[in-house]
């Protein structure tokens, strides 16, 4: 992840985006460098026009979020539906008690 936000903040500054400079702002930063990383990071940047890539990534973040909350809505819902089960369960376990010791009680 490092390796990209290099690459962006390369590009944001207008900076050349090459494996010195990546390599430069990694340092700086603190991360040990790998080159292969640098070289394949470059290589994949080569075509791509940074600002409408960035531009397209912020249009998509919604959809997930979205999914992601249906699916938190969903386990909620479960887990209320498993609590009122356990609810409705307790007080026959509680009557079959009593019945119990109605029992005891005919048998001294």
């Amino acid at each position: 992840m490092e390796y990209v936000y290099a690459a962006l903040i390369l590009n944001e500054s207008g900076e050349e985006i090459n494996e010195d400079n990546i390599t430069s702002v990694l340092d700086a930063a603190g991360v040990d460098v790998e080159e292969s990383r640098v070289k394949a990071l470059v290589a994949a940047l080569e075509d791509v026009d940074i600002e409408d890539a960035v531009e397209q990534a912020a249009a998509v973040p919604a959809a997930p979020a979205a999914g992601a909350a249906e699916a938190e809505a969903e386990a909620e819902a479960e887990e209320a539906e498993e609590e009122e089960a356990a609810e409705e369960e307790e007080p026959e376990e509680e009557e079959e008690e009593a019945s119990g010791e109605g029992l005891g009680d005919l048998f001294g």
